[in-house]
């Protein structure tokens, strides 16, 4: 077994997991080929990172109880356009939420 220990555990969303692989370019001078491939796959789906911020602030005022952290940097990451989109995104989740706050999540995204 490895002696690799984990401090902490947490949910990235494409803008911060492109910031923190910019940090190791400029630690290492270049990636190692599992970081490029991820690396190149953020610059091809990353919408408008300018407004992942607003978001995220958007989304973790919103007052929904149940959603986390992990579900917001989904959310933020496929940026959906309707009710539907939300539901497909967050149905491999243990989550249900109300109409109200699936429209409150879709109003969030739409005024950010």
């Amino acid at each position: 077994m490895s002696g690799i220990e984990i401090l902490n555990e947490s949910t990235l969303n494409l803008a911060d997991l492109r910031d923190r692989l910019e940090l190791v370019k400029k630690r290492d001078t270049e990636f190692n080929t599992r970081s490029m491939k991820t690396y190149d796959y953020i610059k091809k789906f990353l919408k408008d990172d300018k407004k992942v911020k607003d978001i995220k602030e958007k989304l973790s005022g919103v007052n929904v109880g149940r959603l986390k952290e992990r579900h917001i940097n989904k959310i933020i990451d496929v940026r959906p356009r309707n009710i539907d989109e939300i539901k497909a995104i967050l149905s491999g989740e243990n989550l249900t939420l109300k109409q109200e706050d699936l429209n409150k999540i879709l109003e969030a995204i739409k005024n950010a």
